[in-house]
This record gives C-alpha cells, structure tokens and sequence, in this order.
C-alpha cells in the first residue's frame, strides 16, 4: 500500500509488493516537485525531487546516539542541522516562499561543497558525506520552489492513518488484496 498526499488530499494506492513498477506507473508524467523518503526507486523518476530531511535528520540523530564519541559525526551533524533549522526558521516565519528560503540556498551549496570535499576516518561520517553527495540535488530543492515542504509529512501522516485502521481491523480480512478491491472502487 502506497500513499501519495498534498496537504488537502491523499490517494492511496494498492501494490503486493514495494517494487518500483508501481511508483513509475502512478508517478511516470509527475511534473511537480516529488517530495519522498529515500526509497531508491524515486530516483529513477524524471522529475525535481526533495527528500524528506526530517528522515534524515531522524537517521542522524539515530547514529549520535549509537556513536557518542564519533567527533567527525557530531560536527557533521551539527553543520547539517545548522542549515535546516535556520532555514525551517524562515518557513516558519514566512511560510514556503522561494522569496525568502532563497536566502539559504548558498549556506546549503556550502555545506554540500564542505561535506563533498572533507576526508573523514569514521565509516559513519563517510557513510553520511555519501548519502549526502549522491543526494546532493535533492536535499535543499524546497529552497527553490514555492509551496514545497522539507519533509514528507503529508504523506506519512496519510500512511499513518491507513495503518491505524488496517490494526484495529487485524483478522477481519478487509485489508488484505481481495478485501481491498471489494471495498474501494476502481
């Protein structure tokens, strides 16, 4: 079960599996701006992407917690962080406007081209400079558009609630793929 949302409406989409054909199929003429999780698939879609920096963020956190005396994490992390926050700051204050975020997009480049360049011993702290390198063009996305939120949200807040359901109707059948086709309209 997939879910694609905005802020007013969520679409939800029935696969067995979580292969690729049924992202590229649903999302193959997407021409907005596709804000997603790093599920490797999305990036075979030809369309401008933000991944979701609080999963990211979320990761970070997970591994401080895991690597406690990793210096090189810690001062990856806290530039990272840096960047976001000051920039959420300006969402917060002025909403998801180009004309505002914009101000961030050179602090972003900056500490991209840091991260890209610096020669780290923690195999944790490298494993992030990769993540963040190959995801380069994705991370800051929501600086150049308007209405583009830096997480996904939306969508995972529509996931959440189809899974509460899905729980509480354990055993009833409603939920696997037969139940779902007698229940939703095609």
């Amino acid at each position: 079960m997939g879910a694609f949302a905005s802020p007013d409406a969520a679409a939800y989409v029935y696969a067995p599996t979580r292969e690729g054909e049924t992202a590229r199929q649903i999302l193959g003429g997407f021409r907005g701006v596709l804000v997603s999780d790093f599920y490797a698939v999305y990036d075979s879609l030809d369309c401008p992407q933000q991944k979701c920096l609080v999963h990211l963020l979320r990761d970070l956190n997970e591994d401080l917690l895991k690597h406690p005396f990793d210096a090189e994490l810690k001062e990856l992390a806290a530039a990272f962080g840096a960047v976001v926050r000051a920039a959420v700051e300006t969402v917060d204050r002025h909403g998801l406007k180009k004309h505002f975020l914009a101000k961030h997009h050179r602090e972003a480049e900056d500490l991209l081209d840091s991260v890209e360049g610096a020669e780290y011993a923690s195999d944790v702290a490298r494993g992030y400079q990769a993540r963040l390198v190959k995801g380069r063009g994705k991370l800051f996305t929501f600086l150049e558009h308007d209405g583009v939120p830096w997480n996904n949200n939306n969508a995972e807040n529509a996931v959440k609630r189809f899974v509460t359901r899905r729980k509480a109707m354990e055993g009833v059948g409603a939920f696997g793929e037969q139940g779902l086709k007698d229940y939703l309209p095609c």
